[in-house]
């Protein structure tokens, strides 16, 4: 991968994907869109990776589009680079991704982070979906996943009118998982990120965040009919029987299965 934008690292099952424009505050470009979706990309077809943290160079997380050029600092990205490389979004790839919004997350920067699965951030982060105050709408989902997450009336707030709060307000809300000093965020991400790299089969994972997104669009027999048909064929396999194993002999479990090449076809479908 070619990525000037973000920078990408494994360590212990870990990928750490970092927007990386710190003098610019991190703020959205095409290039930085195209970066993130190669990055998750890669991240969905790497066995080594078991979880994913986002995060944002510098004191910021994204301070929203760049804006210095005009409007044309609100268009995405998919088309650069290398037309081979699998895109994803994060609510797309097989993997747990944890957002570590390490500073300020206004527009985009938030929107980006409600594609997550789980979201840390700075106590003193000021968090703002500003596009009713720029004349567009908010986008990536954020009317579903914000509404869901919050309600209509919380919703309201911050989406219609826009109203800005801290990473403390937002946690209390409920749309942030925890609120911890800005200076803590990526280190409990990783916390979290490496303690299910090690304890959560790979495979498992990738079923009940598929289930878990899709439970959202979907009804409660669709996905009870899914959940019959995977359970038995789960029960079966060599990480089931290692699960039970290592619980019993009170160690780490040694998974086997790959989210590559044993991710069953039904939740292909």
């Amino acid at each position: 991968m070619e990525l000037t934008a973000v920078t990408y690292d494994v360590r212990d099952g870990v990928a750490i994907v970092t927007l990386n424009r710190p003098e610019q505050l991190n703020t959205w470009t095409p290039q930085l869109s195209d970066d993130l979706l190669i990055a998750m990309g890669q991240a969905d077809v790497d066995d080594a990776v078991r979880v994913v943290v986002v995060t944002g160079a510098g004191r910021a997380f994204c301070a929203g589009a760049d804006l210095s050029g005009g409007e044309g600092g609100f268009e995405a990205g998919g088309k650069m680079g290398r037309a081979d490389l699998p895109r994803k979004w994060p609510h797309q790839i097989r993997k747990p991704v944890i957002a570590a919004i390490n500073g300020h997350a206004v527009g985009v920067g938030i929107t980006y982070p409600m594609l997550c699965d789980l979201r840390i951030v700075a106590e003193s982060a000021k968090i703002q979906f500003a596009m009713t105050r720029r004349g567009i709408v908010p986008e990536l989902g954020a009317h579903f996943t914000v509404t869901r997450a919050l309600g209509f009336e919380k919703a309201t707030q911050l989406l219609m009118f826009a109203q800005m709060i801290s990473g403390t307000e937002a946690a209390e809300m409920g749309l942030i998982s925890e609120a911890v000093p800005a200076e803590n965020v990526l280190d409990r991400a990783m916390e979290i990120a490496r303690e299910v790299a090690t304890n959560v089969a790979p495979v498992s994972a990738a079923i009940v965040k598929a289930l878990m997104w899709e439970s959202l669009t979907s009804s409660h027999d669709a996905i009870q009919k899914k959940e019959q048909e995977l359970f038995p064929r789960l029960i079966a396999t060599s990480d089931a029987k290692e699960g039970v194993q290592s619980f019993l002999e009170k160690r780490e479990p040694r998974w086997s299965l790959s989210v590559q090449h044993d991710y069953p076809r039904i939740m292909e479908g």
